[in-house]
C-alpha cells in the first residue's frame, strides 16, 4: 500500500507524529483484508469484529510531509481466534522507516471471543503458503 503524507500528518517538526502511523497500519490491514474479499463491512455485516490485543511499532527513521510510504503487509501467523499482522514500511527513497506487528483477536457483536470465519481462514492459510514459497 502506498501513503502519501499530508501536512496533517506532521508535528511542529515536519515529521509524522508517531501515533499516525498506527493509522496508516489500519489502513493496510483494512486494503489487505478487502484485496482478498474480506472487508471489514463485510466481515461486520457478518457479526465479526477485530480488536487489537497488542501492538508494536519499531521507529527506524523519521518519515516527514511530502514524503510517500510504501507498506507492505503479511500475515505472520493467525489460529482460529487471531492474526497477526506484521508490516516493513520505506519512503520513496527506500529508506527503512519501520517495522510493526499487530496482533488482533476476532470478536462478535457481544464483544466476545469468536471464531474467524473459514473462508477467510483458508484464505488466510493460503496466503501464508505463498509468502513461505
Amino acid at each position: 500500500m502506498k501513503k502519501k503524507i499530508y501536512y496533517h500528518d506532521t508535528d511542529h517538526s515536519g515529521a509524522v507524529y508517531h501515533a499516525n502511523y498506527l493509522k496508516y497500519l489500519e489502513e493496510a490491514r483494512s486494503e489487505f483484508l478487502e484485496e482478498r474479499g474480506f472487508g471489514v463491512k463485510r466481515l461486520l455485516d457478518d457479526g465479526i469484529g477485530f480488536a487489537v490485543r497488542r501492538q508494536e511499532m519499531e521507529y527506524k527513521f523519521p518519515a516527514f510531509y511530502n514524503d510517500t510510504l510504501e507498506i507492505k503487509i503479511w500475515i505472520k501467523e493467525f489460529t482460529p481466534y487471531r492474526i497477526v499482522f506484521a508490516y516493513i514500511l520505506h519512503n520513496q527513497e527506500g529508506r527503512l522507516i519501520g517495522k510493526a506487528e499487530t496482533d488482533l483477536v476476532s470478536v462478535g457483536r457481544d464483544l466476545k471471543l469468536a471464531e474467524l470465519p473459514e473462508e477467510l481462514k483458508a484464505s488466510l492459510a493460503k496466503e501464508r503458503a505463498i509468502r513461505a514459497s
